[in-house]
């Protein structure tokens, strides 16, 4: 029987998910084949429409090795797992005359423990363990929860904490979850046999394609210690997501609270004398976090020094006490072990790492209004690790709707380690970067429309001007809008006064769940939606409850934002443009995600505003407006008012 052409494969696959074949798709299919056939690297930009899970599935499940996919959100997660793999898995076994096998793969975190459920939780304040549901009270919300858990744990067959629905708070999955360092391993475990999280990873084992998420990806590069299986092609959709993520797996965090929580755990584990040490350090720690301004440290200051090295030392003393420590009398004592001495190496990895100083790293404080002050250390760039650790020995696909900023490849490529496009060498992974396109067609679908004649934004201070014509663009679009703003603070202050000013509906972040507030905007056209970053990437509402999406401002990251200043002097040092390859390509990103709000599928027409006269007078707005997708453009306020007015009372004649 001769082989299925990938033409073919894909028809099957599309047909099978009820789609429409679209030309970018094709190209997508192509592109991916040869990559993964050639053990190539390939950037593809796929715009919203193009179907591009499907793009990179086929050719992948065609080629027949193990694939790894690694996703940003859940909800992508979710449709690969739950909806395109079983039915592209379905239409494509007559054709290969196989059935490939998937499996999703998290952290050890995001599984229930059953050792955890079943020996409760150790205590800090006491020896041994105390179960948990005992000690919460039944009326509670976290005794409800509890309940709710363990009555679960009787049920589910994976255990993903991700399947329990509705959720329950981190707080609540704390009591009956592990991380890894927690973890006693299998073998030790009475569990062990029906562990949800090794079952998991038995699974993945034995699947041709292996869904998981940006995280598990990072900690596998990062740590060296392969928690994925072995695989040929790696594909990492939402990959404008990816720097960042990695950066938040790289980073280290110490805080008094989590510093007092491992004397307590360590306290009774070890001797007097070690214990005393870890205990005078933890004071010494907290008294210099008293005083600690938030704001990068170019230097460790001497009095966080002294008091890093004290907690180092007194770490080190105890991790190696605890290893030599039996105590008969500790219930369970294993498991209390294990999550002391977890606490403690974790404090001693941060503290260890600051105090080294090395000049790839970056540390600064910061304050939080309930948790107080904490001392952070981050790497300056993971573009090396990414480049060493993400592309060696296996053909990568990177794919989104937005990875081509200011018209090429080049920006989104140097934060992966790769250089320019077409650059050979020896040490330098080759690439090729390629635009599918979209299937719809901005210029006639959307106005992207800049309000030139506002005054500039200022760092603080009421925009009278800007919450003015935000009005006046709501009345004419009928409600219908979705806000993206650079602050929490700037969305609550419009929100409060259009809500005096509009008798519209105006949802604000943070006073609903994220899903219950999408619901809400999209079952009632009148109804506007405010919010800031998360909105920006995750909302999916096609139709005419979105015809118009409004920025405030360019979202530059904030000038006293210490990694990313870090980041911009790095560049400058080395004889770059800091400004444009980290604050402009960080605001290309987050304008280009939020400017695709707003066309989700063919029948959809609006008017992306820009309320920052910035993007149409400085020198850096033909870079940011080349990020976007290809609306007409015009900065004619009253233009913008008619074009709205039209697509209202377009839509109200069509009864939405």
């Amino acid at each position: 029987m001769t082989k299925p052409s990938l033409p073919e494969l894909l028809h099957a696959a599309v047909t099978a998910v009820g789609g429409t074949e679209r030309p970018g798709q094709a190209a997508m299919a192509a592109a991916v084949a040869e990559a993964v056939d050639d053990q190539s690297h390939l950037l593809v930009q796929a715009g919203t429409g193009t179907g591009k899970s499907l793009g990179y599935l086929v050719p992948a499940l065609a080629h027949g090795e193990r694939v790894v996919v690694a996703t940003a959100t859940l909800a992508l997660q979710r449709q690969l797992v739950e909806r395109d793999l079983p039915r592209t898995v379905d239409a494509l076994h007559p054709l290969l005359r196989r059935r490939p096998q998937f499996a999703m793969l998290k952290g050890r975190s995001n599984y229930l423990c059953l050792h955890r459920l079943h020996e409760g939780v150790p205590q800090d304040e006491e020896e041994g363990l105390f179960d948990q549901f005992e000690a919460a009270a039944p009326s509670s919300k976290l005794g409800q929860d509890l309940l709710r858990m363990r009555d679960w744990a009787d049920e589910t067959e994976t255990g993903d904490r991700d399947d329990l629905t509705p959720g329950v708070s981190d707080r609540a999955w704390a009591q009956i979850s592990v991380s890894s360092r927690e973890c006693l391993g299998a073998s030790k475990c009475a569990y062990g046999a029906e562990c949800f999280a090794e079952q998991a990873r038995e699974r993945a084992k034995l699947a041709d394609v292996v869904v998981t998420n940006h995280a598990l990806l990072a900690i596998d590069a990062i740590e060296g210690a392969p928690v994925l299986p072995q695989h040929e092609v790696l594909i990492v959709d939402e990959a404008h997501e990816l720097v960042s993520r990695v950066t938040g797996v790289a980073t280290g965090e110490l805080t008094p609270g989590q510093v007092n929580r491992a004397v307590r755990r360590a306290s009774k584990l070890v001797n007097e004398k070690a214990a005393d040490a870890l205990l005078t350090a933890s004071e010494g720690f907290e008294r210099v976090m008293e005083l600690a301004l938030p704001g990068r440290l170019e230097e460790v200051p001497e009095d966080l020094g002294y008091a890093l090295m004290a907690l180092r030392d007194a770490a080190r003393t105890v991790i190696s006490a605890i290893g030599a420590t039996r105590d008969k009398s500790v219930q369970d004592e294993d498991a209390v072990r294990k999550q002391a001495l977890a606490s403690v190496e974790s404090i001693h990895a941060v503290a260890e790492r600051i105090t080294q100083g090395s000049e790839y790293d970056v540390v600064w404080y910061e304050r939080h209004d309930r948790f107080g002050a904490s001392v952070r250390v981050a790497p300056l760039s993971v573009s090396g690790l990414l480049r060493e650790k993400l592309f060696a020995e296996r053909s990568v696909v990177l794919t989104s709707a937005t990875l081509k900023l200011g018209g090429d490849f080049n920006g989104v490529g140097a934060s992966l380690g790769l250089a320019p496009e077409g650059t050979a060498s020896e040490d330098v992974p080759q690439w090729k970067g390629l635009d599918v396109g979209s299937p719809f067609d901005y210029p006639k679908q959307g106005i992207l429309y800049v309000a030139r004649h506002l005054a500039t934004p200022g760092r603080e201070g009421a925009r009278t001007d800007m919450l003015d014509e935000l009005s006046e663009l709501i009345e004419a679009a009928g409600g219908r809008t979705l806000g993206l703003f650079s602050s929490m603070r700037a969305a609550k202050a419009a929100a409060e006064e259009l809500r005096e000013r509009l008798d519209k509906p105006i949802l604000l972040q943070g006073e609903e769940t994220l899903g219950e507030l999408i619901k809400n905007f999209a079952a009632d056209p009148e109804t506007c939606l405010f919010g800031t970053l998360s909105l920006w990437q995750g909302v999916d509402v096609p139709g005419a409850s979105c015809q118009l999406v409004i920025m405030d401002r360019i979202p530059f990251p904030r000038p006293d934002d210490p990694l990313m200043s870090a980041r911009q002097k790095a560049v400058e040092e080395a004889g770059g443009n800091g400004f444009m390859a980290v604050a402009a390509t960080h605001a290309a990103l987050l304008m280009a995600q939020g400017a695709g709000r707003l066309v989700r599928a063919t029948g959809d027409k609006g008017v992306v505003a820009v309320l920052d006269p910035r993007l149409a007078n400085a020198r850096y707005g033909s870079y940011l407006r080349a990020s976007l997708p290809d609306f007409w453009y015009t900065t004619d306020r009253n233009q913008a008012r008619r074009s709205l007015a039209a697509i209202d009372a377009a839509a109200k004649a069509d009864g939405r």
